[in-house]
């Protein structure tokens, strides 16, 4: 099988990789409105806030919609989401931004860019009128934030085949932006030291890669180490190319 030797170079994030997470995020229900959350603020659905289960409140993050790679960022001031599978709850506005709303949940990554954030909040639109994705004379309210602000340059070798798969692996997440899953491939097989595969699909005509990890020959060896990274990637799934 011919082989392809690639070294890119990717303008990256300022953050480390062991600070992201790949999973599902819902959003605040309307009865929340004016609610104490766990740090004692306030809640409203204008304010750019959201609840982890594990960082620590002030920190900021930027979430972004693995579907339509909108991104907003948000403080941490509330603990949660306690449903399975889901690693973050928005506050409503930050949902609209990420246009998943009408849909109740959303496929995402959380990126920890700080944690001493203070709180920004949205300026409050007409049912007429969407909520902007920017906005360049507040820049302390709310803003969605392309995923490509890159700050730094990473060099990554590559050895590149195609494949015809059979076996069975634990698919990690999809990715819009190819960056996104060099990185993500790069630190899970140092953590892991497992064989990472990454299937290129399209979803809606949305071109999509999807990041598989392991070479298992048998589905019990695969929910073994599913169970061994359900605490990082609770939204992992088992894959059978077999």
């Amino acid at each position: 099988m011919k082989q392809l030797t690639l070294i890119l170079c990717f303008a990256l994030f300022q953050i480390g990789f062991s600070q992201i997470q790949t999973g599902k995020a819902s959003f605040y229900a309307d009865k929340f409105e004016g609610r104490q959350t766990a740090s004692g603020e306030i809640y409203t659905h204008n304010k750019a806030t959201a609840a982890h289960r594990k960082l620590a409140f002030g920190t900021k993050v930027r979430v972004t919609n693995l579907a339509n790679n909108k991104s907003v960022i948000v403080v941490i001031n509330d603990r949660g989401p306690f449903i399975r599978g889901r690693i973050i709850d928005l506050s409503k506005s930050a949902a609209q931004i990420l246009g998943f709303v009408g849909s109740g949940v959303a496929d995402v990554n959380v990126e920890v860019l700080s944690n001493n954030a203070s709180q920004t909040e949205i300026t409050k639109t007409s049912q007429s009128t969407p909520a902007t994705s920017t906005d360049t004379e507040a820049p302390n309210r709310i803003t969605s934030t392309a995923i490509n602000n890159y700050s730094s340059s990473d060099f990554y070798s590559l050895k590149v085949n195609q494949i015809q798969p059979d076996f069975i692996g634990v698919q990690i997440g999809s990715f819009k932006e190819m960056a996104n899953l060099i990185r993500m491939a790069d630190r899970l097989k140092l953590s892991y030291n497992e064989s990472v595969t990454v299937q290129v699909k399209t979803v809606n005509e949305t071109r999509l890669y999807s990041l598989i990890l392991g070479n298992f020959g048998n589905r019990l060896a695969a929910e073994r180490f599913i169970k061994k990274i359900s605490k990082d990637y609770p939204d992992a799934f088992i894959v059978d190319m077999q």
